[in-house]
């Protein structure tokens, strides 16, 4: 039985709702490549047209989706080998942006440092090899010796820290610096337990902080930055209903109960209690700090990779 209900953020969960033949999503391709040396799995879900970006509540465009059931593990092989199947990607889509020389990016860590399974996006920020400032102090010849791109960085802290929202002060940023491209770093909510701190999504369709976890802030997108924002984001955090349906769902189909009663039964389970809880697991320093190196590492590759 197909696993439903619980929020997510990830698009190739919101894809395994609707069967291959349902008419709601005609205009989602999905395309997969698998890694099998290194057991790493890449899902690309493109949404074309307006009847499947309805259908699975995401705008229009590209979500790729970087799956390895080892990295919660600690290879340290492993995490590299993704790190460049991420910076891949991401050259990728900057590629297609409509912007074709980007002389300058912006990239944006968000979230709360201090609250761990929402710190990701400082956490990568930590860990980037910022490069604008050394091309300004050594000039073009530097910067084409090395064959490197201009980016520059930013935490953005979040409201209850800065009293402004974080929309509000990379809008100031972009503004006054006028970046090509923002790359906005964000934890994310996902559905399955085995995709926590195992799994990437990169989507050139911006970002609603907070979506995945009912806490929507202002949306960093083209529309609201004036410039293409691609978001890079590792669910830390799984809704309790999952949960639920995991462990409890497994349990009652192994007792005979029927795919219909199970539904039945799970969502009277829900109903019961409104309260929507999140959970993350027991390691999630240790994950985190993880995701966090390889985002980064995937944008170093991607912009600086002779620098390292």
């Amino acid at each position: 039985m197909r696993q439903t209900g619980g929020r997510t953020d990830l698009a190739v969960e919101l894809r395994e709702d609707f069967s291959e033949d349902d008419e709601r999503i005609k205009g989602v391709k999905v395309k997969e490549e698998y890694h099998r040396r290194r057991d790493v799995r890449v899902s690309t879900v493109q949404i074309t047209d307006e009847r499947g970006a309805k259908a699975m509540g995401r705008p229009i465009g590209t979500y790729i989706t970087v799956e390895a059931k080892g990295l919660h593990e600690g290879e340290e092989s492993l995490r590299r080998f993704v790190a460049e199947v991420l910076s891949g990607q991401l050259a990728e889509l900057l590629d297609k942006t409509e912007e074709k020389e980007k002389k300058e990016i912006l990239v944006v860590g968000l979230g709360n440092r201090e609250a761990t399974p929402d710190a990701l996006g400082p956490v990568a920020v930590d860990d980037l090899v910022v490069t604008r400032h050394l091309i300004l102090q050594l000039g073009e010849e530097f910067r084409k010796k090395y064959h490197l791109t201009s980016f520059f960085a930013l935490a953005a802290g979040v409201l209850a820290q800065t009293g402004m929202e974080s929309g509000e002060v990379i809008k100031s940023v972009v503004r006054e610096m006028r970046p090509d491209v923002v790359i906005a770093i964000d934890a994310l909510a996902a559905r399955s337990t085995e995709r926590l701190g195992t799994t990437v999504q990169i989507t050139d369709t911006g970002i609603y902080p907070g979506a995945g976890i009912g806490n929507n802030r202002q949306a960093l997108n083209k529309e609201t930055l004036g410039v293409p924002v691609i978001a890079v984001g590792v669910p830390t955090v799984v809704d309790a209903a999952t949960i639920l349906r995991e462990r409890m769902g497994n349990y009652l189909r192994k007792k005979g109960v029927s795919d219909t009663e199970c539904e039945q039964m799970l969502k009277e389970a829900e109903e019961e209690n409104g309260q929507v809880l999140f959970v993350t697991p027991k390691g999630i320093d240790e994950l985190v700090h993880r995701a966090g190196e390889t985002v980064a590492e995937a944008i170093n590759l991607c912009f600086c990779k002779e620098l390292l």
